[in-house]
């Protein structure tokens, strides 16, 4: 990116997205390192997943941004008694006796998948084709979503009875893995203050749909080096204990590592917050600042990891 009037653009678009952060702050207090992850993973056309306990603000923080960005919001209430056609939709026979195709609510934007693990596999499924192909297919038509479009599901991580973990290939499909925790003193004094009394703050949409795809379009023509295009796969491979370059830990206390579309997501992820941090090339800092979110969800552990008591993100963090 050499031309004056493509930098000029690109500083534009930098402000914007600081805007941007202002105007969701506004209705959500803290939690600025998940906000911005949210972010990246919009200007990279990714789907992310929220784990955390509940009343950390998930499904507020969804709502906010999809305000704040323009776009068409539709919530999906996960229950064990969902059915695929619930989210789809699915063919009626109109007053005239001809079939009609209904689409459901995944034909929005922004879809929060809210408490994704509480469906049956069978139901979890019928996003699969939406989240990778931006379509989607009832009674042999193929039917396609309006763009662009995103998947942000939440997880609660503390209940296990009657959830239904989400198989490997689903999870694979998130770019991001987003881990919310609680806000600090300051912080749930000020949520409280906020939430307790008669004004409640709404954003204003300060970063359209046209800026996400410039900004897309952006984050792909920045250069990378090849040294980062190594330095992130040999990370990536770094997790697969079947890799002979796979350091000692890897071997111990992994049964599988990430795979290739982890090397994709990692680039394009490190891209982003470097350009939002306003360089024009990654370095090794923001690759390892996007490390965790786009592989915590793609190593899986054995069990002498859980009696050592070694989280994925320990895991990760050793491998840099």
């Amino acid at each position: 990116m050499s031309d004056p009037k493509e930098i000029q653009e690109a500083k534009a678009i930098i402000e914007k997205f600081r805007i941007l952060k202002n105007e969701i702050s506004k209705v959500i207090i803290g939690q600025e390192e998940v906000v911005e992850q949210l972010l990246i993973c919009i200007l990279c056309q990714g789907h992310s997943l929220l784990v955390g306990v509940p009343g950390l603000a998930k499904t507020l923080l969804i709502n906010t941004l999809a305000k704040s960005l323009g776009l068409q919001f539709n919530r999906i209430q996960f229950t064990p008694d969902l059915m695929p056609s619930d989210i789809i939709g699915a063919e009626i026979l109109d007053e005239n006796r001809r079939f009609k195709f209904i689409p459901g609510p995944v034909f929005a934007n922004v879809i929060l998948a809210d408490e994704i693990n509480r469906t049956p596999p069978k139901t979890q499924s019928a996003l699969l084709e939406a989240m990778q192909e931006k379509a989607v297919t009832a009674s042999g038509q193929r039917h396609k979503l309006p763009l662009p479009f995103f998947v942000l599901a939440t997880q609660n991580p503390i209940e296990q009875e009657g959830t239904y973990p989400l198989p490997e290939a689903q999870l694979d499909r998130f770019m991001f893995n987003i881990v919310l925790d609680y806000p600090t003193r300051k912080e749930e004094i000020e949520i409280v203050r906020r939430t307790t009394s008669d004004v409640l703050p709404t954003p204003e949409v300060v970063f359209t749909e046209d800026n996400i795809w410039q900004s897309s379009s952006i984050i792909r023509q920045l250069p990378v080096s090849d040294f980062i295009y190594e330095y992130s796969i040999d990370l990536v491979r770094r997790t697969r204990p079947a890799n002979e370059k796979s350091p000692e830990i890897t071997k111990k206390y992994i049964n599988w590592g990430a795979g290739p579309r982890a090397s994709q997501y990692l680039v394009m992820a490190a891209k982003a917050y470097g350009f939002i941090h306003g360089k024009f090339t990654p370095d090794v800092e923001d690759v390892q600042k996007m490390a965790l979110p786009v592989l915590r969800h793609r190593i899986v552990r054995n069990y002498q990891a859980e009696a050592d008591g070694l989280g994925t993100d320990d895991i990760i963090r050793k491998l840099f």
